[in-house]
């Protein structure tokens, strides 16, 4: 099998009148070949053909992390197998593997190529310990559908980080590709590959590619060029059927940033996980400078795909703003295996976060009281996390402990950060400037290809504004005080109250109330020390309870993925049994599932609010 790639390689190579014997590796383009036809025990062979090199050693990385969107040390070495450099004769090269990530090639100036496979991530969500989240990860399901996320496929050579790639790539018959890199225009192709083109390295990973049988649908927003591709494993879903609550949220989005033009395409490349044990288990997407990966269960109902696709999605576009556009030297000269991060995530995370629900109810697609209940989630969601660690430094530090497992607080506090900000500009400004003005202002003079230096950021912001935003960001940002959000919300006529919301059975958003035993995955228990909601209370469960069976399914970690999957079916008059181990006893639970609520505290107007907040709170919430 592995000969016939070879062949099929070389074919190829001879199609496109590849040379290199005359030019050497800083010129010459990186050919890659990726061979999805012949899948080998599940492993995709790669192939990375270099031009000529002039030394004697040479290092080939697979990226450690990548520049955004999860902030974590991945290792996507760890998932290549079978390395083998040769020269120009075809015979072997040593090498050694420095690291998970490394490989150093010995007598580099006779170095031809090099091949490895490549086993996917998503097979092994359930077994590895710090696994790959599933939108930054890859899926080989051999003729079926393959995630390329190329930065899990595709390696660099030292030093070559910004010549052109082009990519290669044997497909079977029946797959097409959905991505937005460019494809080339060859003078003889050849039948079922694709060829396609990067300026360098970067804008390799920056496009992620689908492959799947053609569900793809294409919509104009004003200028911009929009694809809508579903792998939809039973077909439940077809873009079709999706494509309308994209088209309505993504023009909103557009009349929200107005003038902001960050690109003319973009490809939104939505995977639809069984849940099963082998397929992806970590749902929701991961930005790029012109498309988005977004993986959600299928099982799904269309209403609540539909609102999670607009919530992920529009965050994820938002992106086009910061970091794609507004970032710091680090974002813009990554590292990939030994990275500098910025610390700036309450800008890069925290806006956009922050803009992906503002636009919703400036553009009328949610209410007053959901946005309120949005933001007051985040106040309860962020006190997880320690308050009084400083945003800059924890950004700054954010691969290592402590400041990593506080990561997920830039969709929380980085968020409200920006709803402070923003509040606080209004008033400033008589309700002429918000942070979506400061980042119009901020693209004007920086964009794709201008980076600002990371710590002359907020000198510069409180340059382009006010005296008082120093003391915020003093304060807030850079400084280690709790914010006291009352205090900004009256600004606006707002006070918190307490209501009941709906949420799911087993998880509030992405707030799970049940959790895994780290040493042993079979226990999974209500989680202590949070509020449950009322599926929970009503069967009897506290705290602590260890579930050992579901309607006599017994429940693990592998097992519990599938139900929660099931879950989203359920009407509220299904009947469920759950047996719970509470202390040395064991506990049947039974009843209704009912329809699932949970009291918590959210914003209201107060109706003692003066004019002059109420006008100030119509302008910041209306635009």
């Amino acid at each position: 099998m592995r000969k016939i790639s070879l062949l099929a390689f070389a074919v190829l190579l001879a199609s496109c009148g590849a040379t290199k014997t005359l030019i050497t590796a800083d010129k010459a383009p990186v050919l890659a070949t990726l061979d999805l036809k012949n899948v080998v025990d599940d492993k995709v062979s790669v192939t990375v053909d270099p031009g000529s090199f002039t030394t004697d050693e040479v290092l080939f990385y697979i990226p450690k992390t990548v520049p955004y969107g999860t902030y974590s040390t991945d290792n996507y070495g760890q998932y290549i197998e079978g390395f083998k450099a040769f020269d120009y004769d075809g015979k072997e090269l040593s090498f050694s593997k420095t690291d998970d990530n490394t490989w150093q090639i010995s007598n580099g100036k006779n170095l031809d190529k090099v091949t490895y496979f490549v086993n996917d991530t998503y097979d092994t969500e359930g077994e590895v310990k710090g696994k790959v989240f599933s939108p930054s990860g890859t899926n080989i399901n051999a003729g079926k559908t393959f995630m390329l996320n190329l930065h899990g496929f595709v390696g660099y050579f030292n030093m070559l980080k910004e010549v052109p790639y082009q990519l290669s790539i044997i497909r079977p018959a029946d797959l097409i590709a959905s991505t937005s890199l460019t494809p080339k225009k060859l003078e003889t192709s050849v039948a079922n590959v694709d060829v396609f083109t990067a300026n360098r390295y970067f804008d390799v990973i920056d496009n992620p590619i689908l492959y799947a049988k053609p569900n793809t649908e294409t919509f104009e927003i004003n200028g911009i060029t929009v694809s809508l591709s579903v792998y939809s494993p039973t077909g439940i879903y077809s873009a079709l059927s999706l494509k309308d609550r994209m088209e309505k949220m993504m023009g909103a989005q557009k009349t929200f940033l107005g003038d902001i033009n960050g690109t003319k395409i973009y490809n939104i490349l939505l995977y639809l996980s069984t849940m099963e044990a082998d397929d992806a288990s970590g749902f929701g997407a991961l930005e790029h400078h012109t498309s988005t990966v977004v993986v959600l269960p299928e099982a799904m109902p269309k209403e609540r795909l539909e609102q999670a696709m607009v919530d992920v999605v529009s965050h994820e576009f938002f992106h086009i703003v910061t970091p794609l556009s507004v970032h710091s030297k680090e974002v813009q000269y990554f590292d990939f295996n030994n990275p500098k991060m910025s610390q700036h995530l309450w800008m890069y995370e925290g806006t956009t976060e922050y803009f992906a629900n503002l636009f919703q109810i400036q553009q009328g697609l949610i209410d007053e009281a959901e946005f309120y209940q949005r933001m007051m989630d985040k106040v309860n969601n962020a006190k997880s996390y320690d308050d009084a660690m400083s945003f800059t430094e924890m950004s700054k530090n954010i691969l290592v402990e402590p400041y990593k497992k506080n990561y997920a607080n830039v969709y929380e506090k980085g968020a409200l950060i920006n709803m402070v900000l923003d509040i606080q500009l209004r008033e400033l400004s008589n309700g002429e400037k918000g942070v979506l003005w400061l980042m119009k202002e901020l693209t004007k003079k920086y964009g794709n290809n201008t980076p600002f230096e990371d710590d002359k950021l907020i000198d510069e912001i409180v340059s382009m504004t006010y005296p008082e935003i120093r003391g915020f960001f003093d304060t807030y940002v850079i400084g280690s005080t709790p914010i006291n959000y009352n205090d900004y919300l009256s600004k606006v006529g707002l006070k918190a109250d307490l209501v009941e919301q709906e949420t799911g059975y087993f998880l509030n958003g992405e707030d799970p109330f049940i959790d895994v035993d780290q040493g042993d995955e079979s226990i999974v228990f209500v989680r202590k020390g949070i509020k449950l909601n009322s599926f929970f209370k009503d069967l009897g469960a506290v705290g602590g309870d260890i579930i050992k069976s579901i309607n006599d399914e017994p429940v693990t970690l592998e097992s519990i993925r599938p139900i929660i999957g099931k879950s989203f079916g359920w009407s509220p008059d299904t009947d469920i049994k759950m047996t719970v181990k509470r202390g040395d006893e064991e506990i049947e639970l039974e009843g209704k599932v009912g329809s699932p609520t949970l009291k918590v505290e959210t914003i209201a107007a107060d109706k003692n609010a003066s004019a002059e907040a109420i006008k100030l709170r119509e302008v910041w919430m209306k635009g």
